[in-house]
C-alpha cells in the first residue's frame, strides 16, 4: 500500500476510544446479522480496539483480531484476544474461519478491494459467511471534500493522502458475487451521526493520513482549523453540536458449501 496507508497505521487506541467510540457502538446490530455461535472461529477484519470483538466473544465464539495498526493489535492482546498485525489486502488464510466480520474497516483497504474480498473467500470454510459494514458512496462527503480542498490549497496532492474507498453499493456487491459469494442480505443507509465532541477531535482521530501529512504543531493545527472552518456552517448547529453525514453499506454474504 502507499504512503497514506503507512500513515493510517499510526493510530492512538486511547484517542480512538475517547473520540470515536460511536463507530463500534452504532454497529452493534451488525453482530446480530453475524449471529455468532458458540465454538465458531471468527476473524474480525480491521478489529480496531476490539469493542465488537468482545461482543462476539460473549456468544462463545473464538475471535481472532486482525488489523494493520500495532496500537490496536496491542490493545486486543491486552484484552486477552489472539490478534494479528497485517494488511487485509494480503490475507493468508486457507479455510480457517466459520465467519469473517468487519466493521468500519473495508473502506480503509482502498488499493485493491477485490484482493480483500478474494482473501476473505479463501479464509472461510465452505458455507462460511462474510458479514460487514463500511462506508459507501457519499460517506462523510462534506468532510472528505473539505479535507481534499484544504490539502490542495496548501500544496499537497490529495490523491496521495486520501486513504478511503467509498464504493457504490451495486459495484461492491458485484465484486462480492464475482468471488463466488451469495448475498443473503444487504442494506445501504444514511446515518447522520452526532459527534461526542468537536469536529477537530474527529479530524485528528479519523482523518490521520490527511492530518499527519502536515508537520505536528502550528502547521497541522492550522490545517485542521481551516478544514473545521469550511465545515462549521453546514455541520455545526447553534449549540455547537456537530453532526457528520455517514452512509453505510452492510451485507451478509455466504461462501458456497
Amino acid at each position: 500500500m502507499g504512503a497514506a496507508s503507512t500513515i493510517a497505521d499510526d493510530w492512538d487506541a486511547d484517542g480512538y476510544a475517547q473520540h470515536a467510540h460511536f463507530v463500534p457502538e452504532l454497529a452493534r446490530s451488525l453482530v446480530d446479522w453475524l449471529a455468532p455461535q458458540s465454538g465458531e472461529r471468527i476473524l474480525d477484519l480491521g478489529c480496531g480496539d476490539g469493542v465488537l470483538s468482545r461482543v462476539i466473544a460473549e456468544h462463545g465464539a473464538q475471535v481472532v483480531g486482525f488489523d494493520r495498526s500495532p496500537a490496536f493489535v496491542g490493545a486486543m492482546r491486552e484484552n486477552g484476544f489472539e490478534a494479528v498485525q497485517g494488511d487485509g489486502q494480503t490475507l493468508d488464510y486457507d479455510g480457517k474461519f466459520d465467519a469473517v466480520f468487519s466493521n468500519a474497516a473495508l473502506h480503509w483497504m482502498r488499493d485493491d478491494p477485490q484482493a480483500v474480498i478474494d482473501g476473505v473467500a479463501r479464509a472461510l470454510r465452505p458455507g462460511g459467511r462474510f458479514v460487514a459494514e463500511f462506508g459507501a458512496h457519499g460517506n462523510v462527503a462534506p468532510v472528505h471534500d473539505a479535507l481534499i480542498a484544504e490539502a490542495q490549497a496548501r500544496g499537497r496532492d490529495p490523491s496521495v493522502l486520501d486513504p478511503w474507498f467509498f464504493p457504490k453499493p451495486e459495484n461492491y456487491i458485484k465484486q462480492l458475487e464475482s468471488a463466488g459469494f451469495a448475498i443473503r442480505r444487504e442494506q445501504c443507509f444514511e446515518r447522520p451521526t452526532p459527534l461526542p465532541g468537536d469536529m477537530a477531535d474527529w479530524l485528528f482521530t479519523l482523518a490521520g493520513p490527511f492530518v499527519q501529512a502536515f508537520d505536528a504543531g502550528v502547521e497541522r493545527d492550522a490545517y485542521v482549523a481551516a478544514v473545521r472552518a469550511r465545515l462549521e456552517p453546514d455541520l455545526c448547529n447553534a449549540r455547537g453540536e456537530w453532526t457528520v453525514p455517514y452512509v453505510r453499506l452492510r451485507f451478509d454474504a455466504h461462501k458456497p458449501v
